[in-house]
């Protein structure tokens, strides 16, 4: 029966293919993030070709960016349902991609959070807050400087946890933010870390998965001639050295040392 205009000519092979949906063998990372993520496509910037990202939200909750919204996204309920909603795909990885849902509790509370994946089926377990000490290691940062999006209480409680792991917090700015971070513009972004950063600063880490900073990490890292870490970055370059890949990204030091071989991947350890 002659091949029809629906019907592509299994002799043609010039016929396209099409990759929709998951791609069976490619290793995939699964992402929780917060219910008011809006920043999809940033994430793919540091994904390499020959890996899939799967993105699930947790729970819509009626509350503004604090200590309380933070609490609240990263409850333990609200993750196990997320991983489960993740498992039809079978992510290689699962990363809980929320900055301050996994440092307002501490040590303790991360370390809690990637229990938490694990007992919900993930194979391997990354928190956004235990990526960003995977990479200080790395790099031997132990005095950094901050920057985020937040209100004064939410930014002192990412000082408490740094200062916990045994991480220096040299300086700190905050944009005072209770909503709608993702449209914080980058330029904005970086004019803070410029305002922030001091002398003795090792690295800076620009905090908030919500927090738009692809764009501007490697030109502050030229300029500054230090490491600029993000929070996105940061996870994603973590879930993906699990499986024996390197995140994408030009100029981000970070990256580089990935790409090179200086692995350090500590999600299954007990951090000091």
């Amino acid at each position: 029966m002659p091949a029809t205009a629906t019907e592509p000519d299994p002799q043609d092979t010039a016929a396209p293919v099409l990759a929709l949906g998951p791609r069976p063998d490619t290793p995939s990372v699964g992402l929780v993030v917060p219910y008011d993520f809006a920043l999809d496509r940033e994430l793919w910037g540091w994904c390499p070709p020959q890996a899939d990202l799967h993105v699930t939200r947790t729970p819509h909750l009626p509350l503004e960016v604090g200590l309380a919204q933070a609490r609240a996204v990263g409850a333990p309920g609200a993750l196990t349902q997320a991983v489960h909603d993740l498992s039809t795909v079978r992510p290689d990885a699962l990363a809980y991609c929320c900055t301050s849902g996994s440092f307002v509790g501490g040590l303790a509370g991360e370390l809690a959070l990637r229990e938490t994946m694990l007992e919900a089926g993930a194979p391997r377990a990354v928190t956004t807050s235990g990526a960003l000490l995977s990479a200080l290691a790395v790099l031997q940062v132990r005095r950094v400087t901050v920057v985020t999006p937040y209100d004064e209480a939410v930014t002192a409680s990412l000082s408490q946890f740094l200062v916990e792991a045994g991480v220096a917090v040299v300086s700190a700015g905050h944009l005072g933010l209770t909503h709608a971070i993702w449209t914080v513009r980058e330029e904005v972004t970086a004019a803070l870390v410029r305002s922030t950063v001091v002398a003795t600063a090792e690295a800076v880490f620009v905090s908030c998965t919500n927090l738009r900073s692809y764009p501007v990490l490697a030109p502050l890292e030229a300029e500054l001639g230090i490491p600029v870490l993000s929070a996105n970055q940061v996870t994603l370059w973590q879930a993906l050295d699990l499986l024996g890949l390197a995140a994408v990204g030009a100029g981000q030091s970070l990256l580089d040392r990935s790409a090179t071989g200086s692995r350090h991947t500590p999600s299954t350890e007990v951090l000091p």
